[in-house]
């Protein structure tokens, strides 16, 4: 069984150079090549929820009207990522600046663009209440974030990766996904991952902790730290999107939390072994013998 994921999010062009080492403040670094590559936080984890997850994905964002918007949506398209009812807006297609060290880290700048204009009409409602798990980030307005929590059907979760981290409303939530630095952000202290996931289940009964290598914390009824998959990483971007759109598409085949947070970790370590965000994304087949394979078969 393949369930239906829907992903209100950010598209972005992604302009990513290669530098010796992350700069400080005030310096300049010399760096590679600029590659031109499709992003996002929102199609990123669409096209992770259909390639890697297998999901029946929608992706609902807001594009402008030039080559960067083309781009983005041949992207989607080829990973058969549903885009019927993406917006167009005046505005130019959103872009992001991105850096990346010889270790795999990157600093990124995102200029929202058309993102910062999404609204959700009513024909994108109703695909929305036919979903079985909706996903969200934060880099569309919160506008869009809350009427797409509204408008899910009874049953079906609402996912949010609240990335990057800004203030936050109260929002009706089933399933919370943060980094270590997002979940301080948000708990509004600092402390252990555990700590704060217990802090933010106030937030969403549900709660995800990812912390890059070292895995993920898993807390529902239970808090349970989930170890990494040992890998040599080439290019951290869009790890932690892969991670969030095999998430929510394990969830909406009707995985439990931990089993998708296990399928989710597997196919963020096989990203970060490739360059690139959408492109680094594994197929579902791949995620399955990477999974077997890590953990002797007991996957």
């Amino acid at each position: 069984m393949t369930g239906r994921v829907v992903v209100v999010g950010s598209a972005n062009v992604d302009l990513v150079v290669d530098v010796p080492r992350q700069p400080h403040g005030g310096e300049t670094v010399l760096g590679g090549d600029v590659r031109r590559s499709p992003g996002g936080k929102g199609a990123n984890q669409a096209v992770a929820a259909s390639l890697a997850g297998g999901a029946e994905t929608t992706f609902l964002g807001a594009f402008g009207d030039d080559d960067g918007a083309e781009f983005l949506l041949a992207s989607l398209t080829k990973a058969e990522v549903r885009t019927d009812l993406v917006s167009r807006v005046d505005s130019a297609t959103g872009t992001a600046f991105i850096m990346v060290s010889p270790d795999g880290e990157n600093s990124i700048v995102v200029a929202p663009g058309a993102n910062s204009r999404l609204q959700l009409g009513q024909t994108q409602l109703e695909r929305i209440a036919a979903a079985d798990v909706v996903l969200a980030q934060l880099e569309v307005p919160l506008e869009a974030v809350t009427a797409a929590a509204a408008a899910r059907r009874t049953g079906a979760r609402m996912v949010l990766n609240a990335a990057p981290s800004r203030p936050l409303p109260d929002l009706d939530l089933d399933v919370l996904i943060v980094n270590e630095h997002e979940a301080a952000d948000l708990a509004g202290t600092s402390g252990t991952p555990e700590e704060l996931a217990r802090i933010l289940q106030r937030r969403a009964p549900a709660v995800v902790i990812t912390l890059g290598a070292a895995g993920c914390v898993v807390a529902e009824r239970e808090i349970e730290h989930l170890p990494g998959f040992g890998v040599s990483p080439v290019d951290t971007t869009g790890a932690g999107d892969t991670f969030c759109g095999v998430l929510a598409a394990a969830l909406a085949e009707g995985r439990p939390l931990r089993e998708a947070a296990e399928r989710a970790g597997a196919a963020a370590a096989l990203a970060v072994t490739r360059p690139g965000a959408q492109s680094a994304v594994p197929t579902a087949a791949e995620v399955a013998e990477f999974a077997e394979f890590a953990t002797g078969g007991n996957a």
